[in-house]
């Protein structure tokens, strides 16, 4: 993911940059990015920076006018309309298609002694800012932790990055899995409390800006603590939907502005018909897709259609299929290293298809955390395998994962949602599409979301208030059920029954899919003959993994987990996963969930521990790519 990387250390210049250098290259994984670095002895600090051509933060660094204020942003900020054209008119050079007017946020703040940056920005971001005249140099991030920063601290140097691998590159001492992390993410596929897969590794907390002085670090504090929003009084239901309501439309011409043309992903559910409904961009103006299946249309599909067309919005598919599992190989390796290990194999069609997607446009619009924040969805908990997959010392860390989770989900939903879930779970996939385009949502603006930790205990954990904001928005999009028959004017009976129909048929493509339990799993294999898949699959969803890692995928399974090098692994039963790989193939069981994990793992292990694919996957890109100043 583009991003900041860098050393703050006292030892000498040469060397510093060096290691700048490499983990500045292992982050330059398109030949679409542009980097570049800087470096102040004085106060120890040397930075390299990964941007996509033509984002925000494409230009940099920043700096004030007199030079002793250096900012590496990466990212995008949200502000109030007219803060840089206010800072303009104070006399500061501002450039206002830009990121120059963030230096002189804090630069005035800093003449007023006021301590409000980075607490004045708004958006998923994380930066470092070198102040030559305090000799300070200050290391911050977004307050929901959604903008990663690595880090790993040794006796003389503090290194940190947009993603481990940078670290790796130049500590390769720290190729080791930490049997913890590893365990919490075959569990619950995250690893929680800022930990990482990785021994000596850990990530910045959410809300964090770290002060460094004369190359070491002085106090890790905060700027934001979530208790700020916790203890907000609750509104009314009817003050605090209008609130909610205003907030939402106030903000959202924010996130359609900026100089990259923006596509939306479109779906059938509430979160991007929300957007839609209080955005009503001009006829034409915002290209849509959606992610389809290769076994016909799906009613995401069909319902996301007809949101296009009511709001006159071209549209179009974008759909995984014979040339994607062609290249699955390519694709899952990549989805693991691009993500340091965040997401599992499963993942890897949504780095093919985003790479689909920025050929449509190179800034994705999506209704990410809607769900989350409004109806309290919850995105993963610990689970332990259904088989003995794995080393009774290894198991004994996945169940740990089930007190940590215990531990972590106490006190606000809301919080656990913003603070938790979103930068130790929803990261994950969030870190692989943004390799491949700028990811936005106004679901994470900060006045949306300190408006809704102001909801009365009766607001949330249903669809209604989602419901109510499109209605007001665009009454025909209010009209249109969503793809699992929520709302729309069918009246309560028919729609009742539509909606059961469409959860049922939900339920079923999961229960033939991924969780299909063995004894169906073996009517199904007898009756192979009939291909009962068809009339199944493709109704919800666009993956399928079952059927793919039994038909199309089963070579390459073969050979990545029946390798010796798979089957010694400690932490694995060798003959437990030879058995679950054959009974798949065969088709008499599913072990689909199994094999995510499992070939994750095996990829993990030879990409960061034994080094092949890192280096392979990692110089292919980076041997073509201009490093810029360097």
């Amino acid at each position: 993911m583009p991003g900041i990387v860098g050393c703050i250390t006292r030892r000498a210049r040469a060397v510093a940059e060096a290691e700048v250098r490499r983990m500045t290259e292992a982050l330059l994984h398109e030949r679409a990015y542009v980097s570049g670095k800087w470096s102040d002895e004085s106060l120890g600090v040397y930075i390299g920076w990964v941007a996509r051509e033509g984002s925000f933060a494409e230009r940099m660094p920043v700096a004030n006018e007199a030079g002793d204020v250096i900012l590496a942003f990466a990212g995008e900020d949200f502000p109030e309309p007219g803060v840089a054209e206010g800072l303009k008119a104070r006399g500061h050079a501002v450039d206002l298609d830009g990121p120059s007017y963030l230096v002189h946020l804090y630069e005035d703040g800093r003449y007023e002694d006021d301590p409000s940056f980075p607490a004045c920005l708004n958006g998923r971001f994380h930066g470092l800012l070198a102040d030559s005249g305090r000799g300070e140099t200050l290391l911050f991030n977004d307050r929901y932790g959604m903008h990663r920063v690595y880090y790993h601290e040794t006796r003389d140097a503090f290194y940190f990055a947009a993603e481990a691998k940078a670290i790796l590159a130049v500590r390769p001492e720290l190729r080791r899995m930490d049997y913890r992390g590893l365990g919490e993410f075959v569990s619950c596929g995250a690893v929680l409390e800022n930990r990482t897969l990785f021994e000596g590794i850990q990530i910045l907390p959410p809300g964090s800006a770290w002060k460094f002085r004369n190359g070491f670090l002085e106090r890790k504090s905060s700027y934001f603590e979530p208790r700020e929003w916790e203890d907000q009084e609750a509104l009314d239901p009817e003050a605090w939907y209008r609130e909610l309501r205003s907030a939402f439309t106030r903000n959202l011409p924010r996130y359609f502005a900026g100089r990259e043309r923006i596509g939306m992903s479109l779906t059938g559910g509430l979160d991007t018909r929300m957007v839609l409904a209080s955005r009503e961009p001009a006829p034409g103006s915002l290209p849509c897709y959606t992610f389809g299946s290769m076994y016909g249309e799906h009613e995401d599909l069909r319902i996301a259609r007809r949101v296009a067309a009511v709001c006159g919005q071209p549209h179009q598919v974008l759909t995984a299929g014979e040339e994607f599992l062609s290249q699955f190989g390519h694709y899952a390796e990549r989805a693991v290293y691009l993500s340091d290990g965040g997401v599992d194999v499963s993942r890897s069609p949504d780095l093919y298809l985003n790479e689909r997607a920025r050929e449509i446009a190179p800034a994705r619009m999506t209704g990410l955390y809607g769900g989350e924040l409004l109806r309290g969805f919850r995105a993963f908990k610990p689970s332990e395998p259904a088989v003995d997959l794995y080393s009774q010392e290894f198991l004994s860390n996945i169940r740990e994962t089930g007190t940590t989770y215990a531990g972590v989900i106490h006190g606000s939903h809301l919080s656990f949602a913003a603070f938790r879930q979103g930068p130790w779970y929803l990261y994950g996939s969030l870190s692989l599409e943004q390799t491949q385009l700028t990811m936005r949502s106004p679901f994470l603006d900060n006045d949306f979301v300190r408006t809704i930790f102001r909801a009365p205990a009766s607001a949330l954990g249903t669809d209604d208030v989602s419901l109510r904001l499109i209605g007001d928005g665009n009454r025909a999009l209010r009209a249109l059920p969503t793809d699992r028959g929520v709302g729309g004017d069918r009246g309560k009976l028919l729609g009742g029954i539509s909606h059961a129909w469409l959860e049922f048929l939900f339920k079923a493509e999961y229960a033939y899919d991924m969780g299909m339990p063995q004894w169906l799993a073996r009517v199904d294999h007898t009756f192979s003959a009939l291909h009962l898949e068809r009339l199944i699959l493709g109704r919800h969803k666009p993956f399928h993994f079952r059927v793919w890692y039994r038909d199309a995928l089963a070579g390459y399974l073969r050979e990545t987990l029946l390798d010796e090098r798979a089957l010694s692994r400690p932490y694995i039963e060798r003959k437990n996963l030879e058995a679950v790989v054959e009974g798949h193939l065969k088709g008499n069981r599913n072990f689909t969930v199994e094999l995510h994990k499992a070939l994750t793992l095996e990829l993990a292990h030879r990409i960061f521990v034994d080094g092949q694919g890192a280096g392979r996957l990692g110089e292919s890109v980076a041997s073509a790519v201009p490093v810029g100043a360097f």
